[in-house]
This record gives C-alpha cells, sequence and structure tokens, in this order.
C-alpha cells in the first residue's frame, strides 16, 4: 500500500470513527430525552391519579358526612315521632273524657229538667188541693 492510500485508509477509519461517535451520541441524546419524557410522563400520571383519587375521596368523605347527619336526623325524627304519638294519645284522652263530662252534664241536665217538671206537677198539684181545701173551707 502506498503511502498515499495509507493516509486516505486512515483519514476514512477517523471520519467513520467520528460518524459512530456522532451517532452513539446522537442515540445516547434520544434515550436520555425519552428517559426524561418517560419518568415526566410517569411523574404526571401520579400527579393525575392523586388528584383524581383525592377527588373522589373529598366526594366520598362527604357523602359519609351527610350519611352520618342524615342517619342523626332520621334518629331524632324517630324520637320526635314517639313523643308526638305519646302526645296524641293524650290529647285523645282528654278529649274522650271531656266528651264523657259532657254527656254526663247532658245527663244532669236532663235529670234536673225532669225534677223541674215533676216540681211543677207536685206544685200545680199542691196548688189545686190548696185551691180545693179553701173552696171546701169556704162553702
Amino acid at each position: 500500500a502506498a503511502p498515499g492510500e495509507q493516509l486516505g485508509v486512515s483519514r476514512r477509519k477517523t471520519m467513520l470513527s467520528r460518524l459512530l461517535k456522532e451517532h452513539q451520541a446522537k442515540q445516547n441524546e434520544r434515550k436520555e430525552l425519552q428517559e426524561r419524557r418517560r419518568r415526566e410522563a410517569i411523574a404526571a400520571a401520579t400527579c393525575l391519579t392523586e388528584a383524581l383519587v383525592d377527588h373522589l375521596n373529598v366526594g366520598v368523605a362527604q357523602a359519609y358526612v351527610n350519611q352520618r347527619k342524615l342517619d342523626h336526623e332520621v334518629k331524632t325524627l324517630q324520637v320526635q315521632a314517639g313523643q308526638f304519638a305519646k302526645q296524641t294519645a293524650q290529647w285523645i284522652s282528654m278529649v274522650e273524657g271531656f266528651n264523657q263530662a259532657l254527656k254526663e252534664i247532658g245527663d244532669v241536665e236532663n235529670w234536673a229538667r225532669s225534677i223541674e217538671m215533676d216540681m211543677r206537677t207536685i206544685a200545680t198539684a199542691l196548688e189545686y188541693v190548696h185551691k180545693g181545701h179553701l173552696q171546701a173551707a169556704s162553702s
């Protein structure tokens, strides 16, 4: 091989070597970029997942709070309904007693009328008898 040819082969080797190094450097840059993007995508997906879970947890927590409030309201309503039922029963009893008293008053009123009529009859009879005695005594 001639000295000029060796120089040309050597330059080609250097050139190929440099091209290979550039290619490998670019590949490494692409790999690093891809890895960085993969990490960013994982981080973004993690953030999204956490945000979604937090959002769901807030909804679940609110539903739990609402359920506890409803349970408390139901218990309160049950107690109040029981008290109302007792009070209503007392009112019904009082009204029935009042009605019975009114009936008794009506019975007493009828009894009083009956006695009054009897007394008038007796009074009329006594007057009649008294007048009869007066007329008999004067004759």
